[in-house]
């Protein structure tokens, strides 16, 4: 008979392959591609996602990897912008073109007329010359193709061509434009070894116990049922609570429902909560129409008891560094104490040279 597996389980099953049931003395790197990226759309929450995972990291660690090409910012999982390690960019961006290219079929009555091939190559050398930003890419195409939407040129470039986003773009502490070359011109050649199987061991071990289902919406493909099908005699099978098949790694963390989990302060966009098609492990219904917004934005949230139980932000000014915490229901005596001293850590390690810091519960 095949296991069942509650909420409360399938909870702590996650935190623990997500590092926030403790923090671990693992190198920032060895974190990223452990956690197979982190959902990377503005610059700062992957440095706070490892942050609140890693013990005594500090928030310059990423961007160092970042300014050393041993880890970059590009297109992938979703169709989205993810923080990886520059061995992972190499393995998964050839596995999820298939997503872009999909995108590019959606609007394929408007690009048909168009040569394609040669503005794609015609771009290339430009953004291989120098890295760009889109502007400047725009203004270029425009210039060569007058009579064609520059911003539709440059769309469909970018959904062509593996970009990176170069530094000083997503360093802890920096700012500036976005600006891209080539995957191969920022790492050099090199003979790609994609493989479905390994991408969905690595979900597994990061995101598991999960279903089919739960495997196509963190990574933006379909029929990853054959995948999971080919793997089968080395994983384990379980079902939840509604009665779907769960897969997972034989030797994979469960540590049970009674597994102790600490407050936690989770950024912006964080897979933690993206990377399921049936998200109550983490969160529930009511809850995650408040977190996800109509415009694309996952806010930051904090964790009780192992599930989201409210948002958070830091506001900044006049010197002071405050943390508001907007609970979703009221917040236990211990637990809020344990929030307001893990707040403040935070605060010191995202501000250091504020005058002061604060959290409030609003």
């Amino acid at each position: 008979m095949t296991t069942e597996l509650g909420r409360r389980a399938l909870n702590r099953a996650l935190l623990a392959r997500q590092l926030l049931l403790e923090r671990h003395a693992m190198p920032a790197l060895e974190a990223i591609e452990h956690l197979v990226g982190l959902q990377a759309q503005a610059p700062n929450p992957p440095h706070l996602g490892l942050w609140t995972r890693l013990a005594d990291y500090r928030l310059d660690e990423a961007g160092e990897l970042i300014a050393d090409r041993r880890a970059l910012r590009m297109v992938l999982m979703r169709g989205t912008l993810h923080l990886v390690s520059a061995r992972d960019a190499r393995a998964l961006r050839p596995i999820t073109q298939v997503i872009l290219d999909n995108h590019l079929k959606a609007r394929a009555a408007e690009l048909g007329h168009l040569d394609l091939a040669a503005i794609v190559a015609w771009a290339r050398a430009l953004l291989e010359e120098e890295p760009r930003s889109d502007k400047d890419l725009r203004a270029l195409l425009a210039e060569r193709w007058p009579d064609q939407d520059p911003a539709l040129l440059a769309w469909a470039v970018r959904c062509r061509l593996p970009l990176v986003q170069v530094p000083p773009r997503g360093i802890w502490g920096s700012s500036g434009t976005a600006r891209h070359t080539t995957l191969e011109n920022w790492l050099g050649p090199a003979v790609p070894d994609p493989s479905l199987e390994d991408l969905v061991r690595r979900y597994l071990g990061a995101f598991g116990p999960a279903s089919v289902q739960d495997v196509q919406q963190w990574a933006g493909l379909t029929r990853l049922g054959e995948v999971v099908e080919r793997l089968g005699p080395e994983l384990v099978a379980f079902r939840d609570e509604n009665g779907r098949t769960l897969y997972d790694l034989p030797d994979a963390p469960r540590p049970g429902p009674g597994a102790e989990a600490p407050v936690r302060f989770v950024p912006d966009f964080d897979n933690l909560l993206l990377s399921h098609a049936d998200r109550a492990r983490i969160i529930s219904e009511e809850h995650r129409k408040r977190v996800f917004t109509v415009n694309g934005i996952i806010r930051a949230t904090f964790l009780v008891d192992g599930f989201v139980h409210g948002m958070w932000k830091i506001e900044k000014g006049r010197g002071e560094a405050v943390l508001r915490i907007e609970p979703f229901a009221p917040v236990p005596g211990p637990e809020r104490a344990a929030l307001e001293e893990e707040g403040l850590r935070l605060l010191a390690a995202a501000h250091p040279k504020a005058k002061s810091h604060g959290v409030e519960f609003v």
